[in-house]
């Protein structure tokens, strides 16, 4: 039977229907062939349950401010500023790309949103300068999941909701590991530039630098706002979320007048809709991991590996992020990290890891699973902004999937680069 409804999600998937929709015929599936028994009121409940909790409030509130700061100039000014720094290198324009996607994560929290505001103004230059088109989209939609570890994280947001997990805690566990990954990128561009024989741009000046500096210090007080807001008990997760939209206003309505009155109705009408969609995904997902639960169906596939893996760590943590990186690949991330979560909370608490770690790993292979086929969203993201097919995409992804896949080994391995900020935090 279990087989039987993979197979039917699988299908209702590849034939283009919304997540929601096979979620919906599985929720229905197991109660026909008497897996489980509920009715319309429990599954109502289910629902209502997971959309509930009050810290899902920020979700639209942070991407609201994304919305406006890509809507603005902090884009151009993020790419300005890291530009002025790496251009002498080889490899310094897909460096300049790694890094803006960073850089702007850490004022957005959105993959997507980092593929738009970044992937337009780079592209062209990376084709410019000799890049193929392969390496340039793989480049921009795989940098853009640093975007889910740099703090503020929708992903983080949803994981922390479901494990009950301190969302301060979270935020600074992702900072050193999207360094990590930046990093990998970096060196993995300047050897692929050095290898194609392209030409390092001329130095920046330090005058050009300073200025550049001045122009971003304060987009780059968005996410010291956020992060230190929070971990200084100023104010809360949703309230951090409020704040950050307030800076979002005052930046770009304000400040630079890149955004006008008359443009927030459009973008609060994108964020509603974009926050329609998690929100339907949050409500079906929950009500799916219940059904899945009072099935039994974790105990079913999951449990005899669990019961084997008893007290090891590192067999813990290479199940969780294994399982974690095959969903992701077919299901939005968002929806995985509802069913599995509660999968494998037993398991984490049993084996005694971090869950604050285990964020970590998880939140990660939701960013490897937004860029991994067949059905990464930056993918069909990047589809939709650069107008390229499907299979143009995907080709040059394979090696910096590659660079994901090692980090997420680092990070198994060495726990200390997730918890080290939050453990000095705490202090």
């Amino acid at each position: 039977m279990l087989i039987l409804l993979g197979v039917i999600m699988l299908v209702l998937l590849l034939l283009g229907f919304p997540m929601m929709v096979p979620l919906a015929v599985g929720m229905l599936y197991m109660m026909f062939t008497g897996m489980t028994f509920f009715g319309p009121d429990q599954a109502v409940s289910w629902m209502i349950s997971g959309v509930g909790s009050w810290v899902l409030a920020a979700v639209p509130m942070f991407i609201f401010a994304a919305d406006i700061l890509t809507k603005g100039h902090t884009a151009n000014r993020l790419l300005d500023v890291v530009d002025a720094f790496t251009r002498h290198i080889r490899g310094g324009l897909p460096i300049t790309t790694a890094a803006s996607c960073a850089l702007f994560g850490a004022v957005s929290g959105s993959t997507q949103a980092t593929v738009v505001a970044m992937g337009g103004p780079m592209r062209p230059r990376l084709l410019a300068k000799g890049y193929s088109d392969k390496f340039t989209l793989a480049l921009i939609i795989n940098a853009s999941d640093i975007a889910l570890l740099i703090p503020p994280s929708i992903g983080f947001i949803i994981y922390g909701v479901v494990m009950k997990t301190s969302i301060g805690d979270l935020f600074l566990a992702g900072i050193l590991p999207g360094l990590l990954i930046l990093m990998m990128f970096a060196l993995y561009c300047y050897i692929d530039a050095r290898m194609k024989g392209i030409e390092a741009e001329p130095k920046t000046s330090w005058s050009e630098r300073l200025r550049t500096i001045r122009r971003v210090i304060l987009p780059l007080g968005f996410p010291i706002l956020v992060v230190g807001g929070i971990y200084g008990g100023f104010f809360s997760a949703v309230e951090a979320s409020a704040v950050a939209v307030a800076y979002a206003l005052i930046l770009e309505v304000v400040i630079y007048r890149q955004v006008s009155i008359r443009d927030l109705g459009g973008l609060a009408l994108s964020t509603g809709m974009i926050t329609a969609v998690v929100f339907i995904l949050v409500a079906i997902g929950a009500a799916f991991s219940q059904t899945l639960g009072t099935a039994g169906v974790p105990e079913q596939v999951l449990g005899p590996i669990i019961d084997g893996i008893g007290d090891n760590q590192l067999l813990a943590l290479a199940l969780i992020a294994v399982s974690f990186f095959i969903g992701c690949m077919f299901v939005d991330p968002i929806v995985v990290i509802l069913i599995l979560v509660p999968i494998f909370k037993p398991l984490v608490q049993s084996a005694g890891l971090d869950p604050v770690h285990v964020g970590v790993i998880v939140t990660l292979q939701a960013a490897i699973g937004s860029a991994t086929p067949p059905f990464g969203c930056d993918i069909f993201t990047a589809i939709a902004v650069f107008r390229r097919p499907y299979m143009d995409v995907i080709r040059g992804t394979p090696p910096f999937i590659a660079i994901l896949l090692l980090a997420t080994v680092i990070l198994i391995l060495f726990p200390q680069i997730s918890l080290l900020l939050p453990s000095l935090g705490g202090d």
